[in-house]
């Protein structure tokens, strides 16, 4: 199916159990046992992070499937970072929540590089041809829904 070694496999699965243990532990215990006046924007982040947790864990077992949320991981990490985490250092504004936020945005910055099978995500996500945006020529003629595979050129 992909042509990524076991090792590179279960490095990918360590990055995933990583990010789902570390995020369950801190966002679970709010999601599961809210306050009764919870709501705002933190709820949101609260909730997104717990989802990203709950992703997370299904990367161990399918590890190629979901390099999308490693390659989210990163993107998101880099932006708060280059957005505010860094001008906010610079400026020596950074509270115990920004100093705290920062440090695991740079955990994942270093980790999450080094899991990812570049040469991979680079042939399947930028190189390799994208799926169809129309109806094939053969259905739109005869009126036959066209049937897509699951597989990589479906």
């Amino acid at each position: 199916m992909h042509e990524l070694g076991l090792t590179r496999l279960y490095l990918l699965r360590a990055m995933y159990l990583f990010i789902a243990v570390g995020l369950g532990i801190n966002f679970w215990p709010g999601l599961i046992y809210p306050p009764p006046t919870a709501s705002g924007p933190g709820t949101v982040v609260q909730a997104l992070l717990g989802t990203l947790a709950l992703l997370a864990a299904l990367g161990v077992r399918y590890p190629v499937r979901l390099l999308p949320l490693l390659i989210f991981e990163l993107i998101w990490k880099l932006v708060w970072v280059i957005a505010y985490g860094w001008p906010a250092w610079r400026a020596g504004h950074m509270d115990a929540y920004a100093s705290g936020t920062l440090f695991a945005c740079m955990i994942g910055i270093v980790l999450v590089p080094l899991a990812l099978p570049w040469r991979y995500v680079c042939r399947t996500f930028a190189l390799e041809r994208g799926d169809r945006w129309l109806r094939s020529s053969d259905a739109s003629q005869t009126g036959e829904r066209p049937v897509v595979s699951p597989g990589r050129n479906g």
